[in-house]
């Protein structure tokens, strides 16, 4: 195989294990707040212990795309694609370390039942699995208009987050006895944020990425 072909044959097989690397870390999102949900402890060390995975993937994905850049040495779009990969697994890494730290929530309060049902911090897990799953798929795709379209989402996600706020500030004023499950609870909606934030990123840089453009898009 001819050096440009292989070029673009490394870069694909880049692009397909960062999209499995996404798909591993919306599982430990998901299974993440599952496990807070259920209070299930074994889900909890589940995504722990998946981790170490994901940490591995990051290096491996970060290692191949330095050594594509330093080896080829890519002009123009190839070497934005490079730059987009290198910062959306950085992104993708502290997604999964957010998630590990919403499993560690769970192992901490999974003995205490809730004090009122968990209705928000689902749905707020929702809006940013789906979030993630679409700054992949806008990578993969190449579609700046889809990147863009994660900034109103983003929007959603900070109004239900500082909504769960209010209400669990509340809950600790009303109910003393509350305010330890309270303030895990608002650790877990922080971290969720967070994670919606990553996922902008990752939109920002795909339309670095399609149009030569930074755009801030967490505004």
């Amino acid at each position: 195989m001819d050096p440009r072909r292989q070029f673009h044959a490394d870069l694909e097989a880049l692009q397909q294990d960062l999209l499995k690397m996404g798909t591993l870390v919306e599982e430990s999102i998901f299974h993440s707040v599952r496990a807070l949900t259920e209070q299930d402890q074994a889900l909890a060390e589940q995504v722990l212990a998946g981790d170490d995975q994901i940490d591995r993937m990051e290096i491996d994905i970060e290692t191949r795309s330095l050594q594509l850049i330093a080896l080829q040495q890519p002009m123009a779009g190839d070497l934005r694609t490079l730059g987009t990969t290198l910062k959306a697994v950085t992104d993708l890494e502290r997604m999964a370390d957010h998630s590990v730290d919403i499993a560690k929530v769970v192992l901490r309060m999974s003995r205490q039942p809730w004090v009122k049902p968990l209705i928000d911090i689902p749905r707020m897990a929702d809006l940013v699995e789906m979030m993630v799953r679409d700054g992949l798929t806008a990578f993969i795709r190449k579609d700046a208009t889809l990147a863009k379209t994660l900034a109103v989402r983003d929007d959603v996600v900070d109004g239900l987050y500082a909504h769960i706020f209010r209400e669990l500030l509340s809950l600790m004023i009303s109910t003393p006895t509350a305010v330890e499950q309270a303030m895990q609870l608002m650790m877990v909606a922080q971290n969720l944020e967070r994670i919606g934030d990553h996922a902008t990123n990752i939109g920002e840089w795909v339309i670095y990425m399609v149009d030569g453009v930074r755009m801030d898009l967490n505004v």
